[in-house]
């Protein structure tokens, strides 16, 4: 991919099968999409790829690569290395494998889930980024999205604050994510 002035990424992580429709509005005008896991619903992707292109990793909601995707992706984005996994912290520390993955890949931004805790931390040479969660609202933490911009040689994240009211009706319940890999639904 060639490098422009400016790019603009929509972030999403932990949908657990539910699409909510102010994504679209908050994800207007981007250029692609990128989901940290936790899926829960083939059907989420599909309404983001209606938005713009997608790059999803799996999560444990989506038992991993059985889902069909994969645990962990690089991508290159506007001259950046932007990582992407799901389970990064567990507990509040960086798991191991997450730390032996970052320090081979040495990626310029992380984009992860998991926890529902928004976070922007920079940590080392990465710049560490997790948008909350987008699906149903779970313990205390607010819902959230990103938008992670690249211009030249800045990087800009915004986080988003979604309502706490997802409304249950837009929760896919027809289209599950296939058991196996290749398997169709």
């Amino acid at each position: 991919m060639s490098q422009r002035s400016a790019i603009r990424i929509g972030v999403i992580a932990d949908t657990h099968g539910l699409f909510d429709p102010t994504i679209r509005r908050h994800f207007r005008g981007v250029d692609h999409i990128l989901h940290a896991g936790d899926i829960g619903d083939r059907s989420v992707i599909e309404q983001l790829e209606q938005i713009a292109p997608v790059t999803a990793v799996s999560g444990n909601v989506d038992e991993y690569e059985h889902s069909g995707f994969p645990r962990q992706i690089v991508v290159r984005r506007n001259g950046k290395k932007i990582a992407i996994c799901h389970v990064l912290y567990e507990k509040g520390k960086l798991t191991q494998e997450a730390k032996l993955w970052l320090d081979r890949e040495r990626p310029d931004i992380c984009v992860f889930g998991h926890s529902h805790r928004s976070t922007i931390f920079q940590s080392g040479p990465t710049l560490l980024f997790n948008p909350g969660s987008a699906g149903p609202k779970r313990f205390s933490l607010p819902r959230g999205i990103g938008l992670l911009t690249i211009q030249k040689e800045n990087v800009l994240l915004k986080l988003i604050r979604l309502s706490d009211n997802a409304n249950r009706r837009n929760r896919s319940t027809d289209v599950k994510l296939p058991k196996n890999k290749g398997e169709t639904t």
